[in-house]
């Protein structure tokens, strides 16, 4: 897939071939590079509705985005530093987290610019529904203070859990998405 992760898509089964049709039964497991250890997730069957009206059909399993993220979790992609020279219109200041935080303004009386780095606690868990798929991550956030000589200060660090919906659906031939804060 990508310098992080690779995909197990091999046969299952032998293909299954009927007048109108093939059924491909593909394994669809996706790894962190270079490790194939098995992921901690049992696959559950998958049953497609019984159309023939179209050419192809895809589908995904939540086990093909369980071990996505779980590859992903294992790789360290879900750990960012978000710096202001990584994020131009990202121009947040201690003097922003003072006006919100007392202690913050108490330690930082001259505004310096903030680095925050974002990190995944747990493997994030990826459920499918009806019209959306759920995304449940915990993580925490460290915050410093960017001194003048580039070093940084650490200010304060918090936990986060958020919850979010994401629902796709096709407009003019593209692929859009939604994204909902549930929690």
């Amino acid at each position: 897939i990508d310098d992080l992760a690779e995909v197990d898509y091999s046969l299952n089964s032998l293909p299954a071939v009927f007048h109108p049709f093939i059924d491909l039964d593909l394994k669809g497991i996706v790894y962190p590079t270079g490790n194939y250890t098995g992921p901690p997730y049992l696959a559950a069957p998958i049953i497609l509705p019984d159309q023939s009206n179209s050419m192809l059909y895809l589908a995904f399993s939540e086990y093909f985005f369980q071990t996505s993220s779980f590859a992903y979790y294992t790789a360290g992609a879900f750990n960012i530093t978000i710096a202001e020279e990584t994020c131009s219109y990202f121009n947040i200041s201690t003097e922003i987290f003072g006006s919100i935080i007392p202690e913050v303004a108490k330690y930082s009386v001259t505004p310096y610019p903030v680095m925050l780095k974002l990190m995944a606690t747990e493997i994030p868990i990826i459920s499918l529904e009806q019209d959306s798929f759920t995304v449940e991550i915990q993580g925490s956030m460290e915050v410093f203070a960017v001194l003048p000589d580039s070093t940084t200060q650490s200010l304060f660090t918090m936990n986060i859990a958020a919850n979010t919906s994401i629902a796709l659906n096709i407009f003019d031939q593209k692929l859009m998405g939604s994204l909902c804060l549930n929690r």
